[in-house]
Order: C-alpha cells, then structure tokens, then sequence
C-alpha cells in the first residue's frame, strides 16, 4: 500500500523527491502519513479535495482485495 501512494504522490508533485511516506498501525488498521513539499500540497489535495479522494478511493480498493483498513492521513509540514 505504501508503495501505491508513493508512486502517485510522486506522479503528481513537481518535486518527487520530497515525497515521504510512512506507514504506522493504529486499532487494526494501517495508518499512511504523506508528505510532500510545501508548494505540492495543493497538488495533491486538489480542487475541494477531488485529488485526495480519489488516491483514498484507489487506496480503499487496493485494501478490500488483501481484507485489510487503510487510512490516508495527509500531512502539513509547518
């Protein structure tokens, strides 16, 4: 799952190298942290936040095929 994300952040950004993804468990379910460069970050959320909804939406699919909850947690740096 973590490699999925990666690979879209990455396809996204302008800057791929920023892209950071870490994977943590929390209640049963895989917890995905995303980072990305500051001035990326309205690339990956998108217009009212279509972008991000849909990268949770292939997430999701990718998830229910091994039975497993993923959760994608966008992350601002300050």
């Amino acid at each position: 799952m973590k490699e999925l994300v990666q690979y879209l952040a990455r396809s996204l950004v302008s800057n791929p190298d920023a892209v950071e993804v870490t994977e943590t468990q929390n209640n049963g379910a895989s917890v995905l942290e995303l980072r990305v460069a500051k001035e990326d970050l309205g690339r990956i959320i998108g217009k009212q936040g279509r972008t991000a909804k849909s990268i949770r939406a292939l997430l999701n699919a990718a998830a229910s095929r091994s039975n497993r909850k993923v959760v994608l947690a966008i992350v601002e740096e300050k």
